[in-house]
């Protein structure tokens, strides 16, 4: 069936577009404005957000404060801040004012308008901050050597002969795209007064060694303010050796003031707890639980603590699906979340004290929650459209509130989408979809060549939401039906899904794979079917690479970013060990080789003659360029025709405006050479 965007979310999509429509490139889409999570008032009125335009010339993002009179229909956003020589980013609105980051400092504004006025001086940088509801006082978090009394950074005195190496007595040794320096992200609280935070602080986790909020992702939804501003809640995984193999995150509780050392509220559960979020009340906490050890994918069950008695209540433990984001009604009887389910990113409230839970939006992916006395507003995005804000109320329609890329996207044909489902491994029903640039044809009796996109993860998802790194609509752009599958493994499908790809990563997914394919070139009578070539990143990286072994006959060429290609080297080059070992079992790659050589595409290499583009990062830890090296390395050694792209500046991700365009100019580029639309063009 057809994936019907709602009235307000097709309306970016078709805004303003002339007779002479075009379709979208790489180029509109790097320099889209791209809107931050929102923050409202008290009352309401007034919601804050940082937004993110693109500066070529210096290869960056820079960010400035937007606001939006909530109170007024049909009221315009206004720059609050914009000053083209500072990022102002991270706002809250406490009280009257908006807290705010730049310079490496926090700042105040009035939300009406007004002077800023800097708060902080203490030296050596910060990743985040929270204001306290109280407006009294603020947490800071930032890197700081493990048991720092303050943010004050101590005098270390240097050899006169050192030398540049680093060494470590214990993982992690470097993580995501960054080698440890020893220091540990913590929590560092600051008085608000009249004149501002001046000082250095006073840290509150105590003894505690660890990151909070954690690394490589965490941030402010990992901390938590109770509403009389006296207790903060927080989450840390406690390091040690065993750092790289635990999920084990915990809540913790600790005065503001640091007078006693940090509760440790979760420590019965040895699976990751997260998102620590209080009633407007003050009398629950509400955060997820997982509930297997080493399981970083496992299902996230909301649940609810009373914080004056322990208790605690797994709410959603009868809803198969995870929670990913929580936010309180302001009066503490309903929480709103989100949650992947079946290609669609929904909010819903669930009731505080019987779990009941209901679907409050339909299609697209809601990225960003607020709440406001009316309801909530939320940022929300789809495959044709970028985000933006809009306001839910009951059974209603989203309401559109903004239309940040109107100008930007006008004149741009974006591409009609179609989801199909078919019977997949295990006789799941297995869904897809497929994008067509609209008013377009191929050479081919109309048809086109397709690009057949395999997500990441595993455990996620090609659902209904727009992307700045692998766009769909991009290559439906660039003259390609795209076709993606949620093969086993992916989220939104209960549980037991997403859990059927361990020990099975080169089984189900591949004859998901094979069958979805069948299935859309069969129903989609638009797609060539024998011009086809297949892409995809991390996960979907190492199945391009098992397909160069397993399905070597079906592509014309791959491109593979990302992806593991020798599981042995994988189980000992990788970071968050606890990732690769549960994937495969459980166990070590000592302990259990074969598990990991079932599904190896180094072994296969004998078989490879698909024409593949590889492309790496060298600052991605979590699959190792040289994972990219090797696999090149066995495509050359065949005399397989193949091409290496590496970033030097990236990780695991392509972030970089021009280097996302080369991105895209080697991928299409890549693809047209092998399906013939660069003869075509020409």
């Amino acid at each position: 069936m057809r994936i019907l965007l709602s009235a307000s979310l097709a309306a970016l999509a078709i805004a303003a577009a002339p007779a002479q429509a075009r379709q979208l490139t790489i180029e509109d889409v790097t320099m889209l404005s791209r809107i931050g999570a929102p923050t409202v008032s008290k009352d309401g009125r007034w919601m804050v957000w940082a937004q993110r335009e693109t500066d070529l010339d210096a290869d960056r993002g820079r960010f400035d404060l937007w606001r939006l009179d909530l109170s007024r229909s049909g009221a315009q956003p206004q720059k609050l801040l914009a000053d083209p020589q500072v990022d102002e980013n991270d706002p809250q609105i406490v009280g009257t004012s908006v807290y705010y980051t730049a310079d490496d400092a926090i700042w105040s504004v009035p939300v009406a308008g007004g002077t800023p006025r800097k708060l902080t001086n203490f030296k050596g940088g910060f990743s985040g901050f929270k204001v306290a509801p109280t407006g009294d006082k603020l947490v800071v978090w930032a890197d700081r050597l493990p048991g720092a009394p303050s943010l004050e950074e101590p005098m270390i005195r240097k050899l006169a002969d050192a030398g540049s190496g680093r060494t470590y007595d214990r993982m992690f040794v470097r993580h995501w795209d960054t080698w440890s320096d020893g220091k540990r992200s913590q929590l560092f609280v600051l008085p608000l007064t009249a004149a501002g935070a001046p000082g250095n602080g006073k840290a509150v986790i105590g003894t505690l060694v660890g990151d909070t909020p954690s690394k490589p992702f965490g941030g402010g939804e990992e901390i938590a303010w109770s509403p009389d501003g006296k207790t903060i809640y927080f989450a840390l995984r406690e390091a040690g050796r065993i750092e790289p193999t635990s999920t084990n995150l915990d809540i913790f509780s600790v005065p503001a003031d640091g007078s006693v050392a940090p509760t440790n509220l979760t420590d019965a559960n040895d699976a990751t707890d997260n998102q620590p979020s209080v009633s407007p009340d003050g009398r629950k906490l509400a955060y997820f639980a997982m509930r297997r050890p080493g399981y970083e994918a496992d299902r996230q069950v909301l649940t609810v603590r009373d914080l004056a008695s322990g208790q605690t209540v797994s709410l959603t433990e009868r809803w198969d699906r995870s929670v990913g984001s929580i936010t309180w009604a302001p009066d503490s009887r309903s929480i709103y979340v989100t949650a992947d389910d079946t290609q669609e990113t929904p909010l819903f409230r669930v009731d505080a004290a019987t779990g009941d839970v209901k679907r409050l939006t339909q299609e697209g992916h809601v990225g960003a929650v607020a709440m406001t006395p009316a309801g909530p507003v939320v940022a929300m995005d789809s495959l044709t459209a970028p985000a933006d804000f809009y306001r839910i109320a009951g059974a209603a329609a989203p309401k559109r509130l903004t239309n940040v890329n109107a100008a930007k996207l006008a004149g741009i044909d974006m591409p009609a989408v179609e989801r199909f489902s078919f019977t997949g491994a295990n006789n799941d029903t297995v869904y897809g979809y497929a994008v067509k640039p609209v008013g377009s044809a191929g050479p081919n009796s109309g048809k086109l060549p397709v690009a057949y996109m395999v997500h990441g993860g595993p455990q996620g998802s090609s659902n209904n939401s727009w992307s700045y790194r692998w766009n769909p609509a991009v290559f439906a752009g660039a003259g390609y039906g795209l076709v993606a599958v949620d093969f086993h493994g992916s989220t939104g499908y209960g549980q037991a899904f997403t859990d059927s790809i361990r020990n099975n990563w080169g089984g189900w997914p591949l004859e998901d794979l094979k069958k979805g394919l069948a299935a859309a070139t069969a129903k989609f009578t638009w797609l060539d079917g024998d011009n086809a070539c297949a892409l995809g990143a991390s996960y979907g990286g190492y199945m391009m690479n098992w397909i160069e072994g397993q399905w070597p006959d079906r592509f014309k060429c791959i491109v593979q970013h990302d992806g593991v290609f020798d599981a042995r080297a994988m189980a000992y080059e990788t970071e968050e060990l606890w990732f690769d070992e549960w994937e495969h079992g459980g166990k070590t790659y000592y302990e259990d080789p074969a598990a990991f050589e079932k599904w190896n595409p180094v072994n296969h290499v004998a078989k490879w003659k698909t024409p593949q583009l590889v492309i790496t990062g060298e600052k991605d830890f979590r699959i190792p360029y040289t994972q990219g090296l090797a696999a090149f390395t066995a495509l050359q050694r065949r005399e397989i025709p193949s091409r290496l792209l590496v970033f030097p500046n990236e990780n695991h991700w392509v972030l970089k405006p021009k280097n996302s365009r080369q991105w895209y100019r080697e991928v299409i580029g890549w693809m047209n050479q092998w399906t013939g639309k660069r003869a075509e063009a020409e």
